[in-house]
């Protein structure tokens, strides 16, 4: 069997799980059971000031690898879902990437999401628009539709990213931010006794929010047992949704304040343990920014990913947000140019029935803009140094490395492989003249 062919099956046996548990209808189980038993286990997570934000879109998962590990990425940001967690991620990706993702949530609501990052250098530029969008339906007294239209929540981000000093031990430390205003579309209503559309009825309740994200992102080695350029330790922080909302345009009152937007301080760290096996864990802690003193309880998330092949990742995540959790997995695989995400999530913390859903998500992956290329031509001249040292050869060595540093400055090997020909060369001076040797 060819490798396209193994790619091919397992596409469709991730697929066939997938469809098969999302179509189970949990006949042996009773909803009302599994919801209480787990309200009550994970009683002291409940909170009672919880949904007393706007602009609840912006807390609904946009689907994808970050929800099949729990959506605890602010401490991964490793694929273009990074600007919903932590703005300090575009730098640090290895591709540019366009993606989209569906995510069907509550009933006939669904999230959709297009986003696009790249990167020159240490700087990391990115982009996304995502809109959640339900059916919205009247009717009047008489049981009669009289409209059928949509209520949205559309949000823009632009990001921009950098990675400060980042070298071959030290990967560097980033930091981003990310710029975004969101539009909240309340459809027009009807006249109770004309049933006739009122119009700009719907515009005096929909509102218009501008935040900002504030993201850190520290990479480094630590207890590193195994060969990769690839840190095996990531630790993130981020401040997600600073910003106020505005409601009220064309309306009787005036332009005034909406309620506060789900502002949350997130903190999170993702470690790799064996080269196919990664671990990260999330904490997020909502904040109030009109009443500091409303308290609102924390939510965790943990998850895991398996990296079978080179092409095939299977990852699992639980998150625990109010009474009850959220449970996932998901399969991801690459063909060619295009990573597939599909996640099924076991959802007891919003749907009521079904309790479980699907999100799609496809990325193409654009390339990275010549920095392999240019990581071999370092590996070229860095086997060349080695060659010159072991050689004796120092000052050729030297002039070899130095190359490297126009190239990066940070390449820890050239570096410590200039000092250490650079000792051997004194050293070897020292030796000539207690000897009275000349040349």
């Amino acid at each position: 069997m060819n490798v396209f062919m193994k790619k091919k099956f397992i596409f469709l046996a991730v697929l066939s799980f997938l469809i098969f548990f999302s179509s189970w209808n949990l006949s042996a189980l009773s909803f009302t059971d599994i919801s209480s038993a787990t309200t009550t286990l994970f009683y002291n997570f409940t909170n009672e000031n919880e949904g007393t934000s706007s602009y609840r879109s912006l807390l609904i998962p946009t689907g994808g690898r970050p929800e099949s590990l729990g959506n605890a990425f602010t401490g991964l940001s490793d694929d273009s879902s990074y600007i919903n967690y932590n703005a300090a991620g575009g730098c640090i990706q290895k591709q540019t990437q366009l993606s989209a993702i569906h995510n069907s949530w509550i009933a006939d609501s669904s999230i959709d999401t297009i986003s696009y990052t790249t990167r020159f250098g240490h700087l990391g530029i990115g982009g996304l628009i995502t809109c959640f969008y339900v059916p919205f339906s009247e009717y009047n007294i008489s049981g009669e539709r009289t409209n059928s239209s949509y209520y949205t929540e559309t949000m823009a981000a632009l990001n921009v990213s950098y990675n400060f000093i980042a070298g071959y031990d030290f990967k560097g430390f980033a930091l981003g931010t990310s710029v975004k205003t969101c539009w909240r579309g309340v459809p027009n209503f009807a006249d109770n006794d004309t049933n006739a559309i009122i119009s700009g009825s719907g515009f005096s309740q929909s509102g218009m929010a501008i935040m900002a994200d504030l993201g850190l992102m520290l990479q480094f080695n630590f207890l590193k047992y195994f060969a990769s350029r690839d840190p095996n330790v990531k630790i993130g922080v981020a401040v997600q949704n600073l910003g106020v909302g505005f409601t009220g345009i064309g309306g009787n009152s005036g332009i005034h304040f909406d309620d506060p937007l789900p502002t949350y301080i997130a903190a999170g760290m993702s470690v790799k343990f064996l080269p196919w096996v990664m671990v990260t864990a999330d904490i997020k802690q909502p904040i109030n920014l009109f009443d500091i003193t409303n308290y609102q309880i924390f939510s965790l998330g943990v998850g895991a990913s398996f990296e079978f092949t080179d092409y095939f990742t299977l990852l699992a995540g639980l998150e625990l947000r109010g009474g009850n959790p959220r449970l996932s997995a998901g399969g991801e695989f690459e063909i060619r140019t295009t990573r597939i995400n599909f996640n099924y999530s076991l959802d007891l913390t919003t749907s009521v029935s079904p309790i479980n859903r699907i999100s799609v998500s496809a990325k193409i992956m654009l390339g990275d803009k010549g920095r392999a290329e240019i990581q071999k031509e370092i590996d070229v001249l860095y086997n060349e140094g080695l060659v010159y040292y072991y050689s004796s050869e120092w000052e050729k060595a030297i002039e070899v490395w130095n190359k490297i540093l126009l190239i990066d400055k940070r390449y820890d090997p050239a570096i410590l492989g200039i000092e250490s020909a650079k000792s051997q060369i004194e050293m070897f001076q020292k030796v000539r003249d207690s000897m009275f040797f000349e040349e």
